[in-house]
């Protein structure tokens, strides 16, 4: 039987409510409904994780806003967030970059498509790098509380130390060697592969 979204009722105000598209065990889409319901249903859809790294290749991580549903307070990776229905994983990366820690960068690189489980929430995740970014991050308050940038050493120790303030998906990339992909080289030249983005990111 396919998902039934929910309409409120006649009448009433609501806020907009972020739309996105209910996907298939194989990440078809098969429905469009707000997040709210599709987390409700604990159905299958979309989600991107963007990683931003400073002159010293170090990771930014940033802290979750106490007021968030999920995981609120706790350290995740650079800019993460939701696919929305028909935006292409590419453009929600670059919006939840520019949302969150208002930073643009003309493209991101394509590092690991993660497959939907309970684990994820149900979600396809798709990683993304955005390279060296010069700028400073600028957190949004209504989506971060903080954050600071993280070399390999400072992530060990957050996960020996800390494990229960960071997220699944922060716990997942590291556990996976997704948070620093590139073999040691001098310091400066840029460590990301140039890899494009998979057909209809």
């Amino acid at each position: 039987m396919p998902p039934k979204a929910v309409k409120p009722p006649v009448g009433s105000y609501r806020p907009p409510e972020e739309l996105v598209e209910v996907v298939d065990e194989r990440d078809r889409p098969i429905a469009v409904m707000s997040l709210a319901e599709a987390h409700r249903q604990r159905l299958y859809h979309r989600s991107v994780l963007v990683l931003v790294y400073d002159r010293e290749n170090r990771l930014y991580l940033q802290r979750r806003v106490k007021t968030k549903n999920s995981y609120p307070g706790c350290f995740d990776l650079s800019a993460t967030g939701h696919v929305q229905a028909f935006e292409s994983r590419e453009d929600a990366g670059l919006r939840e970059l520019h949302e969150e820690l208002g930073l643009s960068v003309p493209r991101l690189a394509h590092l690991a498509s993660l497959a939907a489980s309970p684990q994820t929430a149900f979600e396809f995740s798709t990683l993304f790098s955005a390279g060296l970014v010069p700028d400073d991050p600028r957190p949004n308050p209504e989506e971060v509380e903080d954050g600071f940038f993280a070399g390999p050493d400072d992530v060990e120790d957050l996960v020996e130390h800390f494990r229960d303030l960071l997220t699944p998906a922060l716990l997942h990339c590291h556990e996976h060697g997704l948070l620093f992909p590139w073999e040691p080289r001098e310091k400066g030249l840029c460590p990301f592969p140039r890899i494009p983005s998979p057909p209809g990111a």
